[in-house]
Order: C-alpha cells, then structure tokens, then sequence
C-alpha cells in the first residue's frame, strides 16, 4: 500500500518522480488563453507547448512536467451538460503531463508510466488495462506494433487492447500535430462486479468505475488542410493524466466527488445549505456536484483574468456560474448569493499549488457576488414573466417562450417544465428544440473559419519582427495560405522581415502596405496565431516570389504609441493616488482611444480623476525618454520593479518598458518620449463588474479635437444666452427657474387631477348591477394611474374604465376595487389585451390595475366600452 494518499501528495509524487528522470518542472499556464484565436480557454495541458510542436517556437527544454489548470466548456471538448451528473466529468480539472520535445519516445514514455503507477502510487498492476491503436486504412495507418510490444514486458495481451482512430489517435484539431496513443484505463469495480463481466469489455464503454486516467501520445505526424498526413520533422511526447481521476483511484473511492479535492467545498455547502450530500442520487447530490465542480472553474478563470460577461469567454464563464446558481436553487433552495463564500476553501486548498490565486481572492469573491445578486434578480424577473405568460391561460407553454425564458433569462428546460406542472401544462420541448438548435446554428455559422493549408513560397528563412525599430523594410512572402470567414476570401501571409505589430498586449495590429514596381497590396490588419505573425490581406501578390517593400502605415502607429505609453502613465498614477492595490485588468490600445480596467473598489471622484489627469499630463510635458530592455531575464526585469501583469504567461526573457517610474513587462511598441503623447484627457470613469473599473481616454490629435469640440459648444452656449462673462451663475439660475416652474406646474396638475375626480366621481353609475365608472380625459398616463388608483381605493367595489388622450396619443387604464376584484373573476390585466385592440396598442399589468398605450386616437370609446363589455361577462 502506497504511503501517497492525500491529494496534494499524489501531485507532488507526480512532479518529483519526472523531476527524477531529469524533467523541468514549469508553472500552470493561465487557464484563459490570449492571443490564439483558435481557443478560449487551456482545454489540455499540451496547449502552452503548441508553439513548439508546429514548429514556431524553439525548443528551449526537451524534457518538461508540470500540473496545468484546464477548461472544457465549450467548442469539441464540451462536458458541461454532463458534469454533476455522473461522477467524474469536469469542467475545470488539472491535467498532470509530462512531455518530450524531440528526446525520448515511446519507450520511456511507457516504462515510466507504469513504473509511477506501480511502484510509487502502488496500483494493483491486474487492474490496468492499456490500448494501442489499431491502424486505419482511410489514412493508411498501421497497428502501433511497438507500443503493443512495449506493454507486453508489464501485462499480458488480455489487458492490453487495439484501439480505433477515435479512441487511440489523437488530433489538435481538424489540422496540426497529431499521432497514435495509448491510454491506460483502470477498473476499480468490485471483485463481486469483476466476476460478473470482465474488465476489457468495459473499457472506452463509458463505465463508471472502468475509466482512462492516463493518455501517452506519441506525436509525430502532422494532419494537413486537406486532410493528408506528413511526418513531423522529430517526434514528441505528450501524455496527458486526469488529477482527479487519479485521486479518486489511489484514495479508493468511486467518485471524484468523494475524494479530497472536491470534499472541502462540497462540506462547506452542507453549511450554507442546511442540506446533506450522498443521502441518495438525487437532483439534490447532482446540484451539490454541480457547485463544488462549477466554482473551481468560475474562481481561476476570474483570477487569470476573464471577467463574466455577455460575449466571448466572458459568456462562457457567466453561462456556468448562472449554472451553479440554477441547480443552488432549484435543488438545494438557496435563494441569496452564496457562491462566493467557498473561494476561501477553494484558496485554502489550491493556493499553493496556483499562487496567483491569492492575490486575486478580494476580486473573485467581490465579482461573484455581484453576479449572483444580478442572476437572482433575473430569475425572480423570469419567474415574473411566466406568471404573466400563465395569465392568458394557454393550453401549453410553447417552444418560443420557453427558449425566451432559457435565453434571456437563463431557465433551464427541466426548470420550466417543472413549473409548467404545478399549473398542469406540458412544455413544446420539441418547438423549444428546434429554437435552440437554430440559436446553434447560427453560432457555428459565424465562428466557421476554413484555413488552407500553408503553402512554402522560401524554405529555410527566418521570420522576424523588426517593427521596434522600423516602419518599412524590405520583405519576402515565406508562406501564405487562404482563409474564409463570414463569406469573405481572404489571405494570410508571413513574412521572412516584418515591420507590422501583430495584435497582442492590448494594441490593435498594424495595418498598411506591401509594394513593388508593379503593384500595391493593403494588409488589412496583422495578427499572432501559434506564434506567427500573420498579415492580412484581401489579395495575392502576381508574383508571390518578388520582393516587396513592408510600410505600416505610421499615422495609425503613432497614434497606437501615444495610447499605449499613456496607458503605462495613466497606470503608475493610479497606483500612485489611489493606491498599489491597483492592478491592471485589461486594455485596449487603438489608434482612436484607450481603454484601461483595474481593480478598485469604488468609483473615482472628479476630484481624483482630475488629479489623475493632471499627473499623467505632468509626465508628458516632461519629455521623459523611453528607456526600453529587451531579452531581460524574467527574475532581473522583477528586481527592476517592472510590475507583471495578471493572466499573461511571460517567457523566460522579457522586454521591460520604463519611462521615469513607470516599469512594465510589455510586448508593445511605445513613443520614444512622452513628450509625442502630446496631451492625454479622460472621457469616462465607469464600473464594468464588482471591484474592477474603466477609463477610457484620448490623446495626441483625438485629445486635441475633443477639447476643441467642447470649446465650441461652451462659446455656442455663451452666445445663445448672450453672457459675456462667467456663464456658471446664468446657467445655475436657469436650472433653478426650470425647477420652481416645474414645482408650480406639478401642484396645478394635482389640482386639477382632484378636480377631474370630483367630475367623474359623479359619472359612477350601476350597469347590470356592477358600479362602474367610464370617462375619458386630456391627462397624460401617470397622471390617470394616480387617479385611478385614489377612484379604486376609495370605492371598493368600484369598475374604472379611463381612456385618456395625450399629446395625439391615445391610453387606456383598467382598475377593479379590492371588494370587486375578490368577489369576481374580473381582472384588468387580461382585460386589457382585448380592450386595447381598440386603440391598435397593447399593454399588461395585474389582475387590479392594468395599462395600455397605443396609435389610434378614435379608438378610445370603443375601447372603454369594450373593456366594460369584458368585466361584465367575466363576474
């Protein structure tokens, strides 16, 4: 029996056994991935490698191990509708791995798995069970005939199995890297269940309890656009092990959810709910799983750096939060915020392995229970909307609306459906179904991007970036290939020299021209993409293999390199009068604005953003020189103070950008003194979730305009009042005229308002005995609601039909007395659907008071009468 137990033992036996075999050991990417426009999230502890696997990057180590933070929610590796229903899908889970780049291969890749699993974590070797792949003849691939042999010294051919391309060849995606692999599944059933069926028929057939915890690939062919094979020019290894799984196995338990990982959060729920987990399998234990699993991907992606919101990864993370609060109050009936209360368990446990969690605490809490308040606002507003949905009495609850209330509003269908039963409906699921899947549809349709394979025009060139330096230069095409996107052709091109900036850091890419003696080629903008730059444009060169002359186009640079040193000013200064609890969280740099989020607590005054301006103003008049670093090693760049942004993963040199006090890590291109920002001016101070806020400014030339457009106005202003000296005092009094005018118009209006009731006090009248009270008037709609609602207190059992005319509009209004309303089936909400048809209008409101509004002013005495039409065949 294996000494390792605890989770935090089995991770670090794993990082020292590859540690022993000469392994460096490299920290957890950020969970959130920048500057690949191919993924959202890290969904595989082999994506911070991709660069070197296809080949951009250099290998600096061959042999590397780490534990890296995973995401899978969305895009091919989707768990997310299973996680919490079975036992050991996840959404955020840590991929233990070890890799080679061109060193060992198949042979050590598999000794040392089964020497780690074996004879550390002491696994019953007759409970393995491993796979080779079998071959395929579409690819003319053969058995992996060495990986068979290999196994054959540990175990015999009834544990080791053939595996097809989908379970034992593994791919990035539909081009890159790719090769054969071999799994190692575990069975960790009873002897009573072992009896019963054996364990290689279960393998790869979704059981339970007989599942892969730990996958080697071996990488060495490259899968082309069209769909071909190539070799890679040297063969790696990526092996890939699920941490909880592998918990879940040495702790001897049947689930994930059981072991010490999940176990703290789930004990701290039981707290917060009053409710227990693993009294039966019910929706209850799935909501318990549901949360504990859910926060773990919620909190670190929010401390590397992905706020909720409603596009892109933000969305993703906001769709499973409002997922954990869903099952919190469908199941376990926590109506209040509560999410942010396991962060400091989740911290407790995890800290020490990802230290930028600490750090961040203070914001996820403070982002989390502003969301969770938000989405409890939303559901009660959701639940509005079917009570009212429910009131026209409809025979079934149809597709469009329940998508409405699952889209807009964030009900699950099983949510809707169970409310449907309370009121003995049935749900369109099948109408439901198809809204979502065209919701689909339409998704994919926009994100479709087919890139062609990559076509050599140079073999065996470097490809560079020389924009800190240069604008223009010469440059050759060293290969491109077609994309199409949205219905447009287009054509991306790397070049061996490139002075074009790809967008990254926050600062939009370079845009401007290729040119020779026989055309003139427009890069319409430039990216990074697996660590290439990438530039493009609308058409090909005649002669792809001709020189060409690169020129960025400078007025949009300059402009960029004004925003993006300002933003390091604005920064420092905000550290400085606020406090060094200021981190940034975010930027934009283009060449019209600047963009910068940072976390703060509370929304800046005029006078601290006046300040803050004022410095940062300071600093540009200075003409402060740009001192820049490049190639610094990571530790001497942090000795120099240069602050390292959250969510950014550096390399091991780094470029450091310092103007006075102000020192950053920074990939960007910057002026060369801050003299060239000209002038910086705040336009918007705002909050853009809890604890973090937004400025976004101007400067250079868009500064300039911006004042000189508010001059104008102010000396418009002064000639339209005719001031020629201070024009606060005039506009102050103004304002205050304004306001005693209204006061005096508002207190004329509730005369008259009493003396339009003492008229219509006299119209009630006894029709078929009901008292009612039809009439119309000249009052706007707030003014009739007021009044009727003094008719409806003051005669219980009092009929109101107002239809009122204002500024060419017409209204309705609908009010029924307390006695009335509960002696009868009379209710102004629906009443009002009907009667307003009248008017060509519509509106709603409670079964007391309704309102409606609409086009047709000759309408309005029909439609009192049709209201009152209503009321008396509904008593």
């Amino acid at each position: 029996m294996s000494s390792i137990h605890s989770s935090k033992s089995i991770r670090q036996a794993f990082l020292d056994f590859f540690q022993s075999k000469h392994h460096s050991i490299v920290p957890s990417a950020p969970i959130v991935i920048k500057n690949d426009p191919t993924l959202m999230f890290t969904n595989a502890g082999m994506n911070q490698f991709k660069d070197v696997f296809l080949g951009n990057a250099p290998i600096k180590e061959s042999r590397i191990a780490d534990t890296q933070k995973c995401l899978r929610v969305s895009g091919k590796h989707n768990d997310l509708e299973e996680v919490g229903v079975d036992t050991y899908h996840h959404t955020m889970f840590e991929m233990l791995g070890n890799w080679s780049f061109g060193d060992y291969y198949k042979t050590d890749a598999i000794n040392w798995a089964w020497e780690l699993l074996t004879e550390v974590y002491k696994i019953p070797k007759e409970n393995l069970y491993v796979t080779y792949f079998e071959g395929d003849k579409e690819d003319g691939l053969p058995l992996d005939e060495e990986a068979r042999t290999l196994w054959r010294k540990f175990l015999p051919d009834t544990q080791i199995l053939p595996g097809n391309k989908k379970d034992n060849f593994w791919e990035m995606g539909e081009s890159g890297p790719c090769g054969p692999c071999s799994e190692i599944h575990i069975d960790i059933r009873s002897d009573e269940e072992k009896k019963k069926i054996i364990g290689s028929e279960l393998v790869n057939n979704d059981h339970p309890e007989v599942i892969e915890i730990w996958n080697l690939v071996f990488m060495e062919m490259n899968r082309l656009a069209n769909k071909s094979l190539v070799p890679l020019p040297k063969k790696h290894i990526d092996t890939g092990m699920g941490f909880e799984r592998l918990a879940m196995v040495i702790q001897g338990k049947k689930s994930n959810y059981d072991t010490d990982v999940f176990m703290p959060l789930i004990k701290e729920l039981e707290i917060i709910s009053g409710k227990k987990y693993g009294q039966s399998n019910s929706k209850q234990d799935i909501a318990f799983r549901v949360i504990a699993d859910h926060i773990r991907a919620i909190t670190f992606t929010i401390a590397d750096g992905q706020l909720p919101s409603n596009t892109g990864a933000g969305y993703v993370i906001r769709r499973v939060l409002r997922r954990a609060i869903r099952f919190s109050w469908q199941f376990l009936l926590i109506k209040e915020p509560f999410l942010y209360k396991l962060v400091d368990t989740l911290a407790d446990q995890l800290g020490d392995v990802f230290e930028n969690l600490n750090g961040q605490i203070g914001l996820v809490k403070n982002v989390l229970l502003e969301e969770e308040e938000g989405f409890i606002r939303t559901l009660e507003q959701g639940i509005k909307r079917i009570d009212h949905y429910l009131e026209s009495e409809p025979k079934e609850i149809d597709g469009k609306f329940a998508f409405e209330l699952y889209d807009t509003y964030g009900f699950p269908i099983d949510l809707t459906s169970l409310i449907a039963k309370e009121f003995e409906l049935k749900v369109d699921i099948h109408g439901f179904e198809n809204y979502l899947n065209e919701q689909k549809e339409r998704s994919r349709a926009a994100s479709i991007v087919a890139a062609g394979d990559w076509i050599a025009v140079w073999e065996d060139v470097p490809e560079e970036f020389i924009g800190y330096d240069y604008t223009d230069g010469k440059i050759k095409i060293t290969r491109y290939r077609e994309v199409k996107e949205k219905n447009k052709t287009r054509f991306h091109l790397v070049f061996d020299f490139t002075p074009f900036y790809a967008e990254g850091g926050g600062q939009v890419g370079d845009n401007g021209f290729i040119i020779n003696d026989d055309e003139r080629i427009k890069i319409l903008d430039t990216k990074k993409e697996n660590g290439v730059i990438i530039h493009i444009t609308d058409h090909l060169p005649k002669n792809i293999r001709d020189t060409f002359k690169g020129i960025v186009d400078t007025e949009s640079r300059d402009s960029s390199e004004s925003n993006h040193s300002a933003t390091h000013l604005l920064h420092r200064s905000l550290r400085r009068i606020l406090g060094n609890h200021v981190e940034q969280k975010g930027s934009l740099v283009s060449p019209s604005h600047l963009r910068f989020d940072f976390s703060h607590f509370s929304k800046l005054s005029d006078e601290e953003l006046t300040l803050i301006e004022r410095e940062v103003n300071d600093k540009i008049r200075q003409n402060i020189g740009l001192s820049e670093h490049r190639n610094v090693p990571m530790q001497k760049a942090l000795d120099m103070g240069a602050m390292a942004l959250f969510g950014e993963k550096y390399g091991d040199l780094v470029r450091v950008i310092k103007f006075d006090d102000s020192i950053e890590l920074c990939g960007g291109t910057h002026v060369s003194n801050t003299a060239k920002i000209g002038r910086f001016k705040i336009i918007s101070e705002s909050a853009i979730a809890a604890g973090v806020r937004r400025i976004e400014a101007v400067t250079s030339y868009e500064a300039d305009k911006l004042i000189d457009r508010a001059l104008m106005e102010y000396e418009n202003v002064r000639t339209m009042l005719k001031v020629k000296e201070e024009i606060v005092p005039v506009v102050s009094g103004l304002l205050n005229e304004n306001h005693r005018l209204r006061k005096e118009v508002e207190q004329l209006n509730k005369f008259r308002i009493q003396s339009v009731k003492q008229e219509m006090i006299g119209k009630i009248e006894k029709i078929d005995g009901l008292n009612v009270l039809k009439a119309s008037c000249e009052l706007d709609a707030g003014s009739v609601k007021d009044l009727a609602f003094q008719l409806k207190d003051q005669y219980k059992d009092l009929f109101i039909a107002i239809g009122n005319r204002y500024n060419d509009k017409p209204g309705l209004t609908i009010a029924v007395g307390a006695d009335l309303l509960a002696s009868s089936s009379i209710d102004a909400g629906k009443i009002i659907r009907d009667a307003a048809k009248s008017i060509q209008g519509g509106g709603g409101g409670q079964p007391f008071f309704a309102q409606a509004g609409g086009k047709n002013v000759d309408g309005v005495e029909k439609a009192i009468d049709e209201a009152l039409a209503i009321a008396l065949r509904s008593r």
